[in-house]
């Protein structure tokens, strides 16, 4: 299984010398699986380029699993260039939350007047599959979701093939409990040995006095429960639209620093727009 990351920003994408390293575009996730099938979890504006790649290797079938429908992971969906293609089919898994459908979800993306073109325009087969609680499969890959602790609710994931797994937990507060989320011990049993966790991380201590229940993490506490979990790889995520590559440095720097404190082996890193895992 390999992950690649195209999108690690929170709440809109952003340009400018100060995101190079990092990078700017928001949530998108691509795994390949054993068998070169691709998943790719949510569509922030990361899918654009993951779109023109997938163009370019002619790629025909592909599956989509969305977290929640905050704009800032769906909003790449119009500019997803294999859905105006004929002949490709995307099955899409996930939890309406607010809406009736997911289809509703995604459709919303390209009303009128915020959009030139219609959702029923769009030349792929297009199939959905409602996977709000539980475990499903995609072909190799065995799925488990969890809730997350987020305004207007969503769901993290576990993704598992051949023995090795990957925990994906973006928007989760773990300093405040939501309506529907669990409590931080839930989250770590979730995370229990996982090979790879990626974790919302989007503000530090200073910046959480004023920012709590807006449903994002501290860094540290998404640390501490990488480490309650004793996962083998801990990535921060969800990047605030203000942290620069040097503050991510930083507190990548923290984190290692507190795991070498810990006594732990622990691998920890800011998730770029480029990241690549083999697991």
């Amino acid at each position: 299984m390999k992950i690649r990351c195209w999108g690690a920003r929170g709440s809109i994408p952003v340009s400018g010398a100060d995101y190079v390293a990092y990078g700017g575009d928001t949530t998108c996730i691509e795994i390949r699986t054993q068998d070169d099938d691709i998943i790719i979890v949510d569509a922030g504006s990361g899918i654009r380029r993951l779109g023109g790649l997938l163009l370019r290797e002619k790629r025909d079938q592909i599956y989509m699993v969305f977290t929640h429908a905050h704009w800032d992971h769906i909003l790449g969906f119009p500019f997803f260039k294999p859905a105006y293609r004929k002949g490709t089919s995307i099955q899409m898994f996930g939890c309406p939350q607010a809406q009736e459908s997911i289809q509703e979800m995604i459709s919303r993306t390209m009303e009128a007047p915020y959009f030139p073109v219609n959702f029923q325009d769009l030349q792929a087969d297009i199939s959905y599959h409602e996977a709000c609680e539980g475990s499903f499969s995609i072909k190799s890959v065995a799925v488990e979701s969890i809730p997350l602790s987020h305004p207007n609710n969503g769901y993290g994931y576990k993704f598992i093939e051949n023995g090795r797994s990957f925990v994906f937990l973006t928007d989760n507060e773990l300093g405040f409990q939501h309506p529907g989320g669990l409590a931080v011990q839930d989250y770590a049993r979730f995370a229990r040995g996982a090979d790879f966790l990626i974790h919302d991380a989007e503000f530090t201590p200073k910046e959480y006095r004023q920012t709590r229940t807006w449903g994002h993490s501290v860094y540290t506490e998404a640390l501490q429960l990488a480490l309650e979990a004793k996962v083998k790889t801990f990535g921060i995520f969800h990047h605030n639209q203000e942290r620069s590559d040097a503050s991510l440095d930083d507190l990548v720097k923290d984190c290692r620093r507190i795991i070498a404190e810990e006594g732990e082996c622990m691998e920890a890193l800011a998730l770029s727009q480029d990241t690549e895992i083999q697991l």
